[in-house]
């Protein structure tokens, strides 16, 4: 995959200084981002989060300290933009769908190919979403049950065109996208966006696409 530009910053956090390594040598290879920043722990990672507001981050969701998902929601509060990829081994269900509803955009298991993860972390901070087969079955059944009510106290009514949004959404396409392939203003684009977030009653584009997905709304 061929990357029009470099991005700015990429957080790596991960309790082993081994995975560390080997995610930074990657990305080095790759030239995606300018900076990559490494934390070993939740706590550490926060702080750079902070102070270098990243474009991605990396981490596994078994952290030291404050854990995977108190870390993405801290992130997301600091920086709502970033983008989160979880790389690890744990593919419990109720800890992936904990990792959505916090904010994560990908969930990759740790024995993935190097160049497809690679690939995975351009198109995610382009703003596309990515779960790995191994986990999104069971997370679309599980996120199904836990928006039952919602479901069943009001139906989804989405208009024409809030259905060629989620549409774009599900492709991963951010707002300016969605602006230049309809041909409306970017303030349209986010006002469809907030318009469906609303009826599907989910937080974000992530949970968005999922439902759209398992209800067969598109």
């Amino acid at each position: 995959m061929k990357n029009t530009a470099y991005k700015n910053n990429v957080l790596i956090i991960d309790g082993h200084a081994l995975t560390r390594f080997g995610l930074r040598t990657a990305l080095e290879a790759r030239k995606i981002f300018k900076n990559i920043l490494e934390a070993e722990s939740g706590e550490k990672g926060l702080e750079l989060s902070k102070e270098f507001k990243p474009d991605v981050v990396i981490m596994d969701i078994c952290l030291p300290g404050i854990g995977g998902i108190e870390t993405i929601k801290n992130i997301k509060i600091l920086n709502k933009n970033a983008k989160i990829v979880i790389l690890t081994f744990d593919i419990r269900q109720e800890q992936v769908l904990d990792a959505v509803y916090a904010g994560t955009h990908a969930y990759c298991t740790k024995d993935i190919d190097s160049e497809r993860l690679l690939n995975i972390i351009e198109t995610v901070s382009d703003g596309a979403i990515w779960f790995d087969s191994s986990v999104s079955g069971n997370i679309l059944n599980l996120l199904v049950k836990k928006q039952k009510n919602k479901s069943e106290q009001k139906k989804i009514r989405l208009t024409n065109r809030e259905i060629e949004v989620l549409k774009l959404i599900v492709n991963g396409c951010n707002n300016a996208e969605i602006s230049e392939n309809l041909c409306v203003s970017i303030h349209t684009a986010k006002a469809h966006v907030c318009n469906i977030l609303r009826k599907l009653s989910v937080e974000d584009r992530t949970q968005a696409a999922i439902m759209a997905l398992k209800h067969n709304i598109i």
